[in-house]
This record gives C-alpha cells, structure tokens and sequence, in this order.
C-alpha cells in the first residue's frame, strides 16, 4: 500500500504503468540478482565445484526474497547486495554457502541490470507498435482531407491530414528502429571477477576453460556479455539506450507540441480527447486545455536530460571502476523507462481518439489557400506572354489587399479580385483562375504516399510479431 505520508515520486504512481514499475521494483531487482546466483551456482556445478543437492536447495529458496530481513542486514554491514546475499544464503543452509563463488558484486548487479533493460525495451516497443499502428488508421482515415500548411508559423501551401500525420509517425519509425537496434546491441558485463580479469574463476576451474565458462553462463541467461569489461559494462551502453530514449521523446514532443497550436481555437483543427467530466480550469469553467499534450511535453524535456547523465557517468568512470554512478543511476534508468512509457500510454490515448474539425481545416484552407496558388497564376501569365515583374506588382497589391480584408475579419476575397482584374483575366480567364486556386489540386502525391506509408508500418508490424500486441 502506498504511504501518502511520506515523499513519493511521481513515478511511483502517477506516470508509468504498474508493469514497468513491476520491472524496475526492488523485489524484482532482488529477484535477478537471486537468478544470476543460481545461474553461476548450476554452471559451476556443472565443473565439478557444487553438488546436486546444493543446486537443489539453492533453486528451492530463489525466488524467498525478504526485503525487510535484507534491510536489517544492510543496516548493520552497509551493502545492499552482500545483504541479500546473506538473507539467501540464511535460506538455504546447504546451498547457500557456495553462493558468489569467484564473483564481486557487479558480476550480479550489472548482468541483472541489463536484463531489466531488455525487459523494458520489449515493453516500450510493444507500446511503440501500437501507437505506430493507430498512426497508421489515423493516416488512411485522413489521406485525402485538405488543409494548409504552415511554415515559419505562416499559412504556406496545401497539404493533407494524412500527410503531416505521417511524418509523425515517419519519425516514430525511426525511434522504432533505434529502439530494436539498442535492444538488440545490448551486452551484460559478464562473469569476470573485480576488475575484468577472470582471475578468481580461473582459481576456481583453470585459466583454459574462463572463455568456455563464460559462454556456457550466457547461453544459461541468454544474454550476450562484453568481451570485455572492467569491474563493471561499458557505461557507454547507458548513454546510447538512454539517447535512444530520448529520441523518442523528441518525436512524441514535437507531436505534442504542434497537436497544441493546432487546438488553439484560433486553429481548432485538431484537439485531443476531452471526458465528459473533465474540468479544464478550476476558475473559468469553459477552458478545454489540452494537459496531456501539455504533459508530453513537460516529460519529454525530463527525458532529454537523462543521456546528459549518462555521459558524465560514461567518462567520468575511472580506470576499472568508480562509486560515483552508481547512487544516480538509481533514479536514473528507472524514471527514463518510467518517464518513456507514460509518454507512449499518453500519446497512444491521444491518436486513438484524435479529434478532427474537418469544418475548421477547410474553413482555415478556404481563408489561406489562395495566396498559395499566387505562383503558379503568375507563371501561367508568364507562358501566355504577360511581363513578368509588372504581373508580379500587380498580384503583390492583390495580395495584401486580400490580407487586409482578412485582418478585418472578412472571407478571402483574393479569387475574386483576380477574376474581376481585366489585365489579367485578359491573358487568363477568370474560370481558369478559379481553377488553378482549387486547393485539391495542389496537392502532389501527399495522399497516395501518405497511404503508403501507413501500409509500410503495418507491414514492418507483422514481420516483427509485433501485431499480436495491437
């Protein structure tokens, strides 16, 4: 039960899922380091130094974690993990005595660490499948719909829904991708004693056998090891996973980050889901404001900050080892994954329910349009003999005229003020001008290669297995 008496991270309750914090939990922690003891334990029984019976016993307490014992037991001797060894070791009296054979602490501790970090990759990237795939049925859903674009904050040329949508999700793609290669790049420390050597295992079975002693620990675990290592992995892992995560959280920001201008009622094409409930402002009842958005981003730039330290932890590890990670890297790994989970159940929530104002994306297309189409009008009176710089002044005034009437909350009257200009309508006729402002038909290839995207994704979701988690 949570003590609500005491400090909490909000990441022990607000953000995150209960799975990744199952993961990252101190009864789990104690759980990997247990295994990795009974994997070191049933590997050198099978050289001879352990007996059955001793396997035996060790396999019949692994998984009797006692937080409270072990806690006694760090308050006296002030090591967490020779804690718990003593707790196991008190658990399993004929076993327990052969327990850490030739290990130092990070033998346990950073193999168990890497295997938690596998475990939230495999996470994040079933969450990743999914809001990938509901970017997917947004993107065909919205494939053809016309709105304007926006460059430098400035209504530019048209596009489609379903077009800027997939360059989202072309970005989380990405992150899909880095994610994979992280997950699969991972490396524990290995089985090498206090500083990389091997030296207290080769004591045990022979400097001959170490390579075949530590190949047999990682096809038991099933997790790849370092060739080399020191006391502890190459800090450098943190930093690149880390980095990874921070990529995402980049693209899920920027997502968030347009999804608020866009909801904007200025704006008001897009919006996120709202509860019937929901109250937007405690003191003027009519607000809708878009927290989870706002939210994504407040996590996101968190999250940015985490590789930072996993840099300075990466180069200011001297020579084989030094303490002065280990006490933030605590807080570290866990609230990255933490922070990277709820910003992918946030932003999933989001896509699933998507709020689309078609009337406001062709109200903001009817107003802003026009000015688009202003080039290609000027070089159709340039193919049909017009001057080329006196065409140019003449569609400028056009222009800001049409602002102007804007500004003062008028409709756009640019298509008409062209069609009824005798100079142009001359050279062009004003049922052609009308046509070349038609905002779908400036649209290039966006909605086929937008909709081909989308089957791209889908395709790379089954070939990974990954739809079972849809």
């Amino acid at each position: 039960m949570i003590d609500y008496e005491v400090y909490l991270s909000p990441y022990t309750w607000r953000y995150g899922s209960d799975e990744m914090r199952r993961i990252w939990s101190e009864k789990n922690k104690r759980r990997m380091w247990r295994r990795l003891w009974l994997a070191l334990a049933e590997v050198q029984h099978e050289y001879g130094l352990l007996k059955e019976e001793q396997i035996a016993d060790l396999r019949l307490h692994a998984e009797d974690v006692d937080i409270a014992r072990s806690l006694e037991v760090e308050a006296q001797i002030h090591h967490d993990l020779m804690a718990e060894l003593k707790v196991f070791a008190e658990q399993a009296p004929v076993g327990g005595g052969a327990l850490h054979l030739g290990a130092t602490s990070m033998d346990i501790e950073d193999n168990a660490e890497i295997l938690r970090v596998r475990q939230s990759l495999d996470l994040l990237l079933a969450q990743l499948g999914r809001l990938m795939h509901h970017f997917a049925v947004q993107i065909e859903a919205w494939a053809d719909t016309p709105l304007i674009a926006f460059t430098h904050l400035q209504p530019a040329e048209p596009s489609t829904l379903g077009y800027r949508l997939a360059m989202y999700a072309q970005d989380l793609l990405t992150n899909w991708e880095d994610l994979r290669r992280s997950r699969r790049l991972l490396r524990g420390k290995g089985f090498k004693g206090a500083v990389g050597t091997g030296a207290s295992y080769s004591d045990l079975i022979g400097v001959d056998r170490l390579a075949e002693f530590e190949l047999r620990l990682s096809t038991h675990l099933g997790l790849a090891f370092y060739p080399l290592s020191a006391q502890t992995y190459p800090r450098l892992q943190d930093y690149t996973v880390l980095s990874a995560l921070a990529g995402l959280g980049a693209s899920l920001y920027k997502f968030a980050f347009d999804l608020r201008f866009l909801q904007s009622p200025p704006i008001g094409e897009l919006a996120e889901p709202f509860g019937k409930l929901q109250v937007g402002s405690s003191a003027m009842p009519f607000k809708r404001n878009p927290i989870n958005a706002e939210k994504i981003n407040s996590l996101a730039r968190q999250l940015a900050q985490a590789p930072q330290m996993a840099w300075q932890n990466a180069a200011h590890s001297l020579l084989e080892r030094t303490l002065d990670d280990s006490a933030n890297r605590r807080s570290l790994l866990p609230e990255a994954f933490l922070c990277a989970d709820e910003l992918l159940s946030v932003s999933l929530r989001i896509v699933k329910d998507l709020q689309v104002d078609e009337r406001a994306m062709a109200r903001n297309l009817e107003l802003y349009a026009p000015f688009a189409a202003i080039e290609r009008i000027l070089m159709a009176l340039a193919r049909r003999g017009a001057d080329r710089q006196a065409m140019h002044e003449r569609l400028r005034l056009h222009s800001m005229n049409a602002w102007q009437a804007i500004r003062q909350g008028m409709q756009n009257p640019l298509a008409e003020d062209l069609a009824e200009d005798e100079d142009i309508t001359r050279l062009l006729p004003a049922a052609e001008i009308r046509q070349i402002l038609q905002a779908g038909a400036h649209l290039g290839d966006a909605p086929q290669r937008a909709r081909q995207f989308a089957s791209h994704i889908r395709e790379l979701i089954v070939m990974q297995g990954d739809e079972k988690q849809i």
